[in-house]
């Protein structure tokens, strides 16, 4: 009689699955439990340790300039304003020195309203506080700049007054690109 053995690749993934049923928390938190809190932005962009075989240069430094057109929900914080935070925590952790990292976000459609002042902010979203407003001021403080689109603000009816402190109003998201590419800043894909 033959006794059918999957092979050991498939022995193994079977292991591995029988492990992850067994053990339901482990799938839950253990994700959650690899990210700690930064040092430079300790109370947003939480980051996990890595081992990366991608070294990152000596005295290398990094301008990125960022893509903003989705709003959070009202009163949540923007994920992807967050992700600057993360940026800086994560890479002053890998060694890079915090005066080598010059981030910048370009803002522009619906996602302009999560950079205007609280009066405003609520106006637009059922009395609901702008629940970026703390974290857009610790970027700025560690010079993080922000360029809200001139056209969106034009469109919504926002106009410089009505933005946080900090947040400049740009011609156009196209031209802050241009210039943000022009002074040597890259732009993430995401």
């Amino acid at each position: 009689m033959a006794i059918f053995l999957p092979s050991m690749t498939k022995r193994a993934g079977y292991l591995s699955l029988l492990c992850l049923l067994a053990c339901p928390s482990f799938m839950a938190t253990a994700g959650i439990e690899a990210f700690k809190s930064g040092t430079v932005i300790k109370d947003y962009g939480k980051v996990a340790e890595v081992k990366s075989s991608l070294v990152i240069p000596k005295g290398m430094t990094f301008k990125v300039a960022f893509d903003l057109v989705k709003a959070a929900n009202p009163g949540e914080l923007n994920r992807s304003i967050e992700t600057l935070a993360r940026f800086i925590n994560m890479h002053v952790a890998a060694g890079v020195k915090l005066e080598d990292i010059s981030l910048a976000m370009v803002v522009h459609g619906q996602a302009a309203s999560d950079l205007t002042q609280q009066r405003y902010y609520q106006m637009l979203n059922a009395g609901k506080k702008n629940a970026n407003a703390d974290l857009i001021a610790q970027l700025v403080k560690h010079g993080v700049k922000f360029y809200v689109c001139g056209q969106t603000a034009a469109y919504y009816g926002i106009t410089p007054d009505e933005l946080l402190p900090g947040v400049d109003m740009a011609l156009s998201a196209l031209t802050a690109h241009a210039v943000l590419a022009h002074e040597g800043y890259s732009v993430n894909p995401f």
